[in-house]
């Protein structure tokens, strides 16, 4: 456990250093500032709006950019180790490959966690200093609630840029399917669902669980579901009513989509050759 956490601690110092904790805390506080204070702006004004609003717009911005940031922050921990010649060289330290990638796993979830935390802390003070009718506890509570989904979120795609970096042995490929799997997940199983839907005529009463299928939806479940005034804005006020749907279990299954991944790429890296 002490190599997993010294190796943590060594990445999440390589980011501050990096400047990748500021660099994702700024672009995430700016965006989420923006979009909550211009939330009003397609009905012809400016300022906050409903709680509800920008609960579901926060929630868009994270789904884009989150996995994004995540996948751009890994994807290149273990084959761009191998490409500049350190990846043999920490395997000659009394270090076991589980503790090396568990400890790089643990110090860029990490980076990301605070960054994101700081991020959206700092848009949820300024819509408190800027919003006059909201409640300060629904405030806490779902923006809490965005913050802890979303490092669960970025977690899940840390944990597929780990198994496509210790699967392919070039970083050009490792960015390029880092980049398919962000598409993939956060564009086309949508519009694939979408297309379902509009041709299922009959008993399609299955077709909503198969977004528990994808993280990214499993994360507005967990948002637009878990506040209930957001549900008049998203349309998914009959699947919230599901047990399925609730956010308990869904971030339980957030966990586990960072499970599988992971526990997949500790299998790859324990059989490939440095």
């Amino acid at each position: 456990m002490s190599a997993i956490l010294t190796v943590a601690g060594k990445e999440f110092r390589d980011g501050l250093r990096n400047r990748w904790v500021l660099a994702i805390a700024l672009v995430l506080a700016i965006m989420a500032v923006g979009i909550a204070y211009f939330g009003a702006a397609a009905s012809g004004g400016i300022g906050f709006t409903s709680l509800a609003t920008t609960v579901v717009s926060l929630s868009t911005l994270a789904v884009f950019l989150i996995p994004l940031i995540a996948l751009l922050l890994a994807y290149d921990a273990i084959v761009g180790e191998q490409e500049a010649g350190t990846l043999l060289l920490l395997m000659t330290y009394p270090l076991s490959r589980s503790a090396l990638l568990l400890g790089k796993f643990l110090g860029h979830g990490l980076i990301l966690g605070v960054a994101t935390l700081l991020g959206f802390g700092i848009a949820g003070v300024a819509i408190f200093i800027g919003a006059a009718e909201v409640d300060p506890m629904e405030l806490v509570s779902s923006l809490g609630l965005l913050i802890l989904s979303s490092i669960l979120l970025g977690w899940v795609f840390i944990a597929f840029a780990y198994l496509i970096s210790v699967w392919v042995s070039e970083k050009a490929r490792a960015g390029g399917l880092a980049l398919i799997v962000w598409f993939l997940f956060v564009l086309v199983f949508d519009l694939a669902l979408l297309a379902l839907l509009v041709g299922a005529t009959q008993g399609g009463d299955w077709l909503p669980y198969l977004l528990l299928l994808n993280p990214t939806d499993c994360f507005r479940l967990i948002n637009l579901a878990g506040l209930e005034a957001a549900q008049a804005y998203s349309g998914l006020t009959a699947l919230a009513k599901e047990s399925a749907f609730q956010p308990g279990w869904l971030l339980l299954l957030l966990v586990g989509w960072i499970v599988v991944p992971l526990g997949l790429a500790l299998l790859k890296f324990r059989r490939r050759s440095v």
